[in-house]
């Protein structure tokens, strides 16, 4: 089911939530459409791409679909990239880190000509009237990694950051506190991202920033009160090389 996160007519969010049979991890994927363009971002695998091709085509003729923007090179996250690349004549925009590994995704010769790296650095990118802002995220959880905002209806696509393994039934409704939600999400972030000192150098960047929305690229989205307290927990979170020691360390 396509939910709107945003709708002024000219400028659309909409998140899919429900496309990933049981059996594989709930994974959201986002289309931003303004003044028809349109960028698709995290489209995920095999497992979405001809039920996420349809839901487009309700708002947009999709062979027209100006990007496929990936956060980082997780399956979950771009495994679907050859399909796109022969059903549409989209540009693919991955972190420049990851450029030379999107290749085993599709076949020879296929992401001639067609893909834009990000820089380390984050980037601007054209879509219709707006500039859809890559910022960087590196090792939160990938090496290189990214995440996007949109200036327009001031949402920011956080990829792995924010996610929760939330139950079905809650998750279009965006949440208000952290609590709500934390149950879902502390044992995954203490192990996937990389440490404390990433986690204060993000919240640093973000915490001045008019964030409406924070959308993870899995469960529920952070809305009111749960912006700031989320950018809050991931400040003073310890994870990652935080917790090991060289107990965990040991030949078995």
């Amino acid at each position: 089911m396509a939910v709107e996160l945003f709708n002024d007519d000219d400028h659309v969010c909409v998140a899919f939530r429900d496309l990933v049979p049981g059996g594989a991890v709930q994974a959201n994927q986002f289309l931003v459409f303004d003044s028809d363009h349109a960028a698709l971002i995290d489209p995920g695998g095999d497992l979405t791409y001809t039920e996420l091709f349809m839901a487009i085509g309700r708002y947009m003729d999709v062979k027209r679909l100006d990007y496929v923007v990936a956060s980082h090179q997780d399956p979950d996250v771009v495994a679907s990239l050859s399909k796109w690349l022969v059903s549409t004549g989209c540009k693919v925009v991955v972190p420049a880190l990851w450029e030379r590994f999107i290749p085993h995704f599709t076949r020879p010769g296929r992401l001639d000509g067609r893909v834009i790296a990000i820089p380390d650095a984050g980037m601007d990118l054209a879509l219709g009237g707006i500039q859809l802002k890559a910022l960087p995220a590196h090792f939160l959880h990938a090496e290189g990694n990214f995440q996007f905002y949109d200036p327009k209806s001031r949402i920011l696509f956080s990829g792995d950051l924010g996610a929760n393994l939330c139950p079905p039934d809650v998750i279009d409704t965006p949440a208000e506190r952290v609590d709500d939600v934390l149950p879902y999400m502390e044992a995954f972030h203490r192990r996937y991202m990389n440490s404390n000192s990433v986690c204060r150098y993000w919240a640093n960047m973000v915490g001045d920033m008019d964030i409406d929305m924070i959308v993870p690229q899995h469960g529920r989205a952070f809305r009111g009160a749960a912006v700031g307290e989320l950018i809050g927990w991931i400040r003073e979170l310890e994870c990652g090389i935080d917790l090991m020691s060289q107990a965990d360390y040991r030949v078995p």
